[in-house]
């Protein structure tokens, strides 16, 4: 049995992120895009992996997902066939053979997500699905210390929506934010996500940035798993982008 990798970049706008399950379950998903193709070139189901699950409306440069399969294709031709059949909002940048026990989320060692902003008065026409649009600058010194508060192993039960059936403690390993008057990217490395976080973390630094929330608001953040005082609201997902994935 063969396992195949694929990297793959998509623009998530009109999609409900990767997969959706349950009762919420839904066609419009990258990863039913995904198998209805895989599904016509191999003669069966096909069984798929992801590096991370993105939700609704966020992009991916380079997702990584993998599946098992008998058939004789090569690699090259699996690529070519999915490229040619997917909508044009997805492709499939690489196909390669991996070892029998690769598998795309076990095996990943960090998740690597890139935030776009951009500033100024009249909102770009070209950029509008891409990045979050802020019309006044967020001190980036202030977001800057907040986001140091969040590196390391923290429980981020405060940062996450959704239900919590697995453990809420995640470790961060870098936090970067640079940019300039016109426009600012928040980098976020860690060695998994929940639901959300990346982008109530990021909404939360917006919020220090333009002095909407203090920085001593990261101790509750982090400290407390009772009701809070304040609510974080989720940073646009249409600025969010799954950057990396990177492997042992």
């Amino acid at each position: 049995m063969r396992n195949i990798k694929l990297t793959i970049e998509y623009d998530g706008s009109r999609y409900q992120g990767w997969q959706r399950l349950g009762k919420n379950e839904s066609g419009q998903t990258i990863h039913q895009k995904l198998s209805e193709v895989l599904e016509k070139l191999m003669g069966k189901p096909v069984e798929i992996n992801c590096g991370h699950r993105t939700e609704t409306g966020v992009h991916a440069y380079a997702q990584v997902a993998n599946f098992k399969t008998d058939a004789a294709h090569s690699c090259r031709e699996i690529k070519q066939y999915l490229n040619r059949y997917l909508p044009m909002d997805i492709a499939v940048l690489s196909a390669e053979d991996m070892p029998e026990r690769f598998h795309a989320s076990l095996n990943a060692v960090s998740r690597t997500y890139t935030y776009h902003i951009l500033i100024g008065d009249v909102p770009s026409v070209f950029d509008r699905k891409y990045a979050y649009y802020a019309f006044q600058k967020p001190d980036i010194t202030l977001m800057k210390q907040a986001a140091a508060c969040f590196v390391g192993k923290h429980d981020f039960f405060n940062l996450s929506s959704g239900k919590k059936k697995k453990g809420t403690e995640k470790e961060i390993y870098e936090i970067d934010i640079y940019g300039n008057s016109s426009e600012i990217l928040i980098t976020i490395c860690a060695n998994d996500f929940l639901h959300n976080m990346a982008r109530l973390i990021i909404g939360f630094l917006l919020d220090v940035g333009l002095g909407k929330r203090k920085l001593e608001d990261v101790n509750l953040l982090l400290n407390s798993t009772s009701t809070l005082e304040f609510t974080v609201i989720p940073a646009d997902p249409k600025g969010l982008f799954l950057q990396e994935i990177t492997y042992k």
